[in-house]
């Protein structure tokens, strides 16, 4: 009876106290080298962690946790490298600057009926290589993006939904309300734009409608890893690169680069000892990736990225964490610090160029990491002549209707606004169906241009192979084909490049270092489609 009573009046207590409430964080936990499934396990729950998930085939698990301390024991541990809150390792860009067109011309019957506007195809020669070699379905690429609008007539002929996966569920802090109550997109559908722009750069369809991309004959493969609002976090990118390898998927382009960190570093004196530890994580996890993907046959495609900077002379950083924390300034030792995917292994790296040839001004490039150039736009190209900062100086692709709708750029009946006038294009076919597009810049636009071109390569010289969706090819072999048919390009005359008359501050002065056949404006030239796929 006195235990009874003594239960009894300290639930009374209880409930008379104010209630702390926990704040239970999310967090992806990367395992040391040669540490089992079993003990990374046992190590994150003795350092307080719940599993929600795990890639045992790359040592990264999904924790929750309610302990502060949970990040410094598990870096602390001697099973685990270090765990990484769930923030943004990576965000888009792109930049759709406007100019005239939201006419339609139709184009060339050689392709379809906007071809005439996409100087990218020409410039890479996609619509000679048609000549030479019809790309095969049985060659798959990956978007690993913020998704792809399925339902677009450039895209549904070849889109393979049931390969296709969602690994980013929306997350209410960056992407609002779920539209769905599980937060998981359907699979086909993209709230951010910019996985369907890329999508079209690489596949749309040749069907006399709209545009025609670069491969159109592949199968495109949705792998959701970017949140809507564009941010990409570890846990999804490394569980899509990692099913892409299993699936057989044969390329997957990453138009993304990293964040909160612009730059990865293992032991930056600036950084406090947790950041220091998570950093380490996000490039162990993400490199143990890439290596699998590669291993499992996938060619990896990656854009340079928009920093107008030479990646092997990084500057200060002044953004870094640009989410969940306050940025401050960093040093950035080159010889440490890493930007991903773009400096892991295996990553062929694309820089931007404009219609006249010219790198853009906001694409980043260095001898470092560069692969291959190719078109990404640039709007203010062609200075001194009348092409000058026209809309067709960027790359026009798929885009989804309902976010034109949602941005004001078309109205409820599918017309485009005064807003939308600039930067959209609006197909119809004669009866009456309409399909979208819109005109953007950045390297992200580059790299689908480079990724359409691998999968030329696949498709043509690549083996058949049941096991594997059709066709395979060595990831290296790729390579070798893609940087030994590129168009080699040297430096501009006095190698350094301003964008001075532009309007651009002298900090955009990029200098090429490197003879004409590899340079860091080009790297092994201007990838060729034609010439890819034309035989030895």
């Amino acid at each position: 009876m006195k235990l009874t009573r003594a239960v009894v009046s300290g639930l009374t207590l209880l409930a008379l106290l104010p209630v702390t409430a926990v704040t239970v964080t999310d967090y992806t936990v990367v395992a040391d080298d040669g540490v089992s499934a079993a003990d990374a396990v046992a190590a994150i729950r003795a350092a307080g962690g719940t599993i929600v998930s795990g890639n045992d085939a790359v040592g990264v698990y999904r924790v929750t946790s309610g302990d502060t301390r949970f990040a410094a024991r598990a870096a602390a541990s001697a099973e685990l490298i270090g765990a990484a809150e769930r923030r943004a390792i990576a965000r888009v860009a792109v930049d759709p600057i406007s100019g005239p067109g939201a006419g339609i011309a139709r184009g060339p019957q050689t392709g379809d009926p906007l071809d005439s506007r996409l100087w990218g195809l020409k410039m890479v020669r996609a619509d000679q290589a048609r000549t030479v070699h019809k790309a095969l379905a049985g060659v798959t690429v990956g978007v690993l993006d913020t998704g792809v609008d399925a339902g677009h007539p450039d895209l549904a002929p070849h889109f393979n939904r049931e390969m296709s996966r969602n690994f980013a569920p929306d997350m209410t802090d960056v992407d609002g309300p779920c539209e769905v109550k599980s937060c998981l997109d359907p699979i086909g559908t993209d709230d951010g734009g910019h996985g369907t722009h890329v999508a079209g750069t690489i596949g749309a369809a040749v069907d006399g409608f709209g545009i025609s991309g670069v491969a159109p004959g592949v199968t495109l493969v949705e792998l959701k890893g970017g949140q809507d609002s564009g941010y990409f976090f570890l846990d999804p990118v490394v569980n899509a690169l990692t099913y892409a390898g299993d699936a057989g998927i044969d390329v997957v382009n990453m138009s993304f680069y990293v964040d909160p960190w612009r730059l990865l570093c293992p032991a930056n004196p600036d950084d406090k000892a947790k950041d220091q530890a998570e950093q380490r994580a996000i490039i162990t996890g993400l490199n143990r990736a890439l290596e699998y993907a590669h291993r499992k046959g996938v060619t990896l495609i990656s854009s340079l990225g928009n920093a107008h900077e030479d990646l092997g002379k990084p500057r200060t950083d002044f953004s870094s964490p640009n989410y969940g924390a306050e940025a401050y300034e960093r040093e950035i030792d080159n010889k440490s610090c890493v930007t991903l995917p773009q400096e892991g292994p295996h990553v062929l790296n694309a820089s931007a160029l404009g219609p006249s040839g010219r790198k853009a001004d906001y694409s980043n490039y260095g001898v470092e990491q560069i692969t291959v150039a190719a078109p990404g736009g640039y709007h203010d190209d062609w200075y001194g002549t009348d092409k000058y900062r026209v809309a067709n100086n960027q790359i026009l692709s798929s885009y989804p209707k309902r976010l034109l709708e949602q941005q004001g750029l078309i109205d409820e009946n599918g017309l485009i606004t005064d807003e939308g006038k600039d930067s959209v294009v609006r197909h119809c076919s004669p009866p009456g169906a309409c399909a979208y597009y819109l005109f953007a810049q950045g390297t992200s636009m580059a790299a689908p241009h480079v990724a359409g071109v691998a999968a030329l390569i696949v498709s043509r010289f690549g083996a058949a192979d049941p096991k594997r969706n059709g066709r395979t090819m060595n990831p290296d072999a790729v390579e070798r084909r893609l940087v030994d048919t590129a168009a080699e390009r040297p430096c501009p005359p006095g190698r350094v490049q301003s964008y001075q008359k532009e309007g651009q501050p002298a900090e955009y002065d990029a200098r090429c270092e490197g003879g004409t056949g590899f340079n860091g404006f080009y790297g092994h030239g201007v990838v060729d489609a034609y010439a890819a796929v034309a035989e030895y």
